[in-house]
Parts: structure tokens; sequence; C-alpha cells
């Protein structure tokens, strides 16, 4: 019986690319998660910057509340003095009034550096935000890019499914139920040509008879090490 090789080789490639489209459509998610990520960490520097002027702003509120309490019971004190009958009351008062401008330099002072400050954090905002909308500009165009791939590869596969459904009602059962037999225990390659004397795939070495069966393409030989179906391939002959 003439078997016809060039249908099994066929099939090995059909499957070959099936399986390798099925890996690409497996990672796509996790792909597509990678660039979510990477939007989601460059959006933080965006966050963590207006976090930053945030709390900058309520440290200005904060030291602008105590300076004016401090104003105003500067203000009481200076309005004490002339009440005071006591030389050291008078003394005290004038010692709380002298430690409140003293205090409301030095907090009018932190005012100004956080003014300055902020002028710094709302440039890194500005900064933030540009750096961000062109990561998001080209991690949606990536995205998209690796959307469509998908849908391409989806429907190739379903193609090659198609037409691999096919080929196999061309071949008979038996043969088709060792070739998914030896495909499925060893990881989808269930054919092996010769290279030479040798398995392509284990590099055993091929018997002399086994050869020329091989060569006259009438049986099915598995080889003997790694237990794959064997072809040859005249036009390999050197």
């Amino acid at each position: 019986m003439d078997i016809e090789f060039d249908k099994l080789i066929h099939l090995q490639e059909l499957d070959a690319e099936i399986i390798h489209l099925s890996h690409f459509l497996e990672n796509v998610p996790y792909k597509i998660e990678d660039i979510t990520k990477k939007k989601e960490e460059v959006f933080q520097i965006v966050t963590q910057a207006k976090e930053k002027l945030a709390q900058n702003q309520k440290k200005r509120r904060d030291l602008e509340a105590d300076v004016k309490a401090i104003r105003e019971k500067a203000t009481k004190y200076n309005l004490q003095l002339n009440e005071v009958k006591t030389n050291i009351e008078y003394k005290s008062l004038l010692k709380e009034i002298e430690e409140s401008k003293q205090r409301i330099n030095e907090m009018e002072d932190e005012i100004l550096n956080e003014m300055l400050r902020a002028d710094e954090i709302e440039e890194e905002i500005r900064s933030a935000n540009q750096k961000y909308n062109e990561a998001e500009k080209e991690l949606s165009k990536e995205k998209n890019i690796l959307q469509q791939k998908q849908k391409e590869s989806e429907a190739k596969r379903d193609k090659l499914n198609k037409e691999k459904e096919e080929l196999k009602a061309k071949i008979p059962d038996d043969l088709i139920r060792l070739y998914l037999k030896i495909f499925s225990s060893k990881n989808g390659i269930a054919l092996s040509p010769l290279s030479g004397e040798f398995c392509s795939l284990c590099h055993m070495r091929v018997r002399p008879q086994v050869l020329n069966e091989l060569k006259g393409n009438e049986n099915i030989i598995l080889c003997e090490n790694c237990g794959r179906i064997l072809y040859w391939l005249a036009q390999k002959e050197a």
C-alpha cells in the first residue's frame, strides 16, 4: 500500500500553525493586561504629583490659619499692655508679642517656600501629564494592533481547523488515530523526516532495511527511539 505521506505532512504543518496561533491567542489577554498596567503606572506618576500639590496647598492653608491665629493673639496682647498694673506683667506681654512676631516671620517664610515648591510641583504635574498623554497614545495604539492581530489570528485558526478537518477525512481512520496518539504524547509533533540515515528529531540512526522500506513509502514505520512516524523526502537526498 502506498502511504500518502504528503497528506500526513500537510496535516502536521496545519497542526503546527494552529498550535502557534493558539499560543499567541492564549497570551493576548496577558499582553493586554501588561499594557493596562503600564498605563496605570504612568498615570500613577500624575496622581502622585497631584497628591503632592494637594498636600502643599493644605500645608499652606494650615500655616496661614496659624499665622492668623497668632496675629489675633498678638493684637490682644497689645491691647492688654494698657491694662496691666505691674512691670512684670508688662514685660511678660512684650515678650509674648515679640515671640509672636518672630513666629509669624518664620511661618511666613515657610509659606513662601511652600509657594515656590507649589510652582515646582505644578511643573511636575504638567510634565507628568505630557508623558502620560504620550504613553496613553502609544499604548492604545499597541493595544489596537494587538486586538486586530487577535481577530485576524482567530479567523486564520478557524480557517486552518476547517482545512484540517477536510484533510483528515481524506486519510484512513486507523492512520488518523495513530497520528493523534503520537501527536498528543510527543508535544504536537507526530512526524519526523529522515536526515540522511537519522531521525531528524531524536537523531537515532535508522537501520538500512528500514531505510529501504521508507524510500518505498509502502508502510508506516515508527522511530525505534522517539516513536514518531518516519518519512523519507527524496528531494533531501544528497
